[in-house]
């Protein structure tokens, strides 16, 4: 809430400031935590620039390299709200309970979906460049 009581424009520097902070935080705290995460975006280091360098240098379009470079940053996406998921679980019990490993399970099955489609896009977008039309 602003001063005087009312709401805070979606404007206000002060709470983009806030937020972005908050953001890089949590950036920072699953780089620290999850070596997933860390593979993954080793992952994104060395593939987005490939994507670049394709559309720079080959006969990939702009919108083929924002589908390959969309597929890994979904990766880095759903690896965060796992992270998430796995954080809440291991805060609220360390014990061993049913619907927490559901939970845990069920993101890591996300992140597995999420890798597979980054594959799936790949492999279609460069069968697609070498393919002649």
């Amino acid at each position: 809430m602003g001063a005087g009581g009312g709401r805070s424009s979606a404007l206000d520097p002060g709470r983009i400031w806030h937020a972005t902070r908050y953001s890089l935080q949590g950036l920072q705290a699953t780089f620290r935590h999850e070596a997933a995460f860390r593979q993954e975006l080793i992952l994104a280091a060395l593939l987005t620039p490939l994507a670049l360098a394709l559309a720079l240098w080959s006969p990939l379009t702009w919108t083929q390299c924002a589908l390959l470079v969309a597929s890994v940053l979904l990766v880095l996406l759903v690896e965060l709200l796992n992270s998430a998921v796995e954080s809440l679980v291991d805060r609220i019990s360390d014990e061993h309970h049913d619907l927490s490993k559901r939970a845990k399970d069920t993101g890591s099955a996300a992140v597995l979906i999420s890798l597979i489609n980054c594959g799936v896009v790949w492999a279609l977008v460069l069968l697609d460049l070498l393919v002649e039309k």
